[in-house]
């Protein structure tokens, strides 16, 4: 469930990433390599796993696959705040910067 979670994650903003590439003023393919990170890394642990349990591997217990779904959640909102901290240190629209220029006058 983790892994399926974070390759749509991936797919998806590896299209958004695609359909603006000349122009990455928002940093998403960022966004992208990080999904994708976490996809190669649950497709390992998910390899692993599979080696350990063979044919228990296909039968998760309703738990297991809650607390997988929790797990690939959190992952992909845990890849977004990094995004999102990095867009807002780069501040590529100077958004940030002209908000607190107007404070200050």
């Amino acid at each position: 469930m983790t892994l399926l979670i974070t390759v749509f994650a991936a797919i998806i903003s590896t299209i958004v990433w695609y359909k603006h590439a000349p122009n990455d003023d928002m940093h998403v393919g960022t966004l992208s390599l990080i999904y994708w990170g976490a996809s190669l890394m649950w497709t390992v642990d998910a390899v692993f796993e599979y080696a350990e349990l063979k044919e228990e591997f296909f039968h998760p217990a309703a738990q297991d696959m809650l607390n997988d779904l929790f797990l690939g959640l959190t992952v992909v909102a845990l890849g977004l705040i990094i995004w999102l901290i990095k867009l807002l240190i780069k501040d590529p629209k100077g958004v940030v910067k002209g908000a607190l220029l107007s404070k200050k006058n």
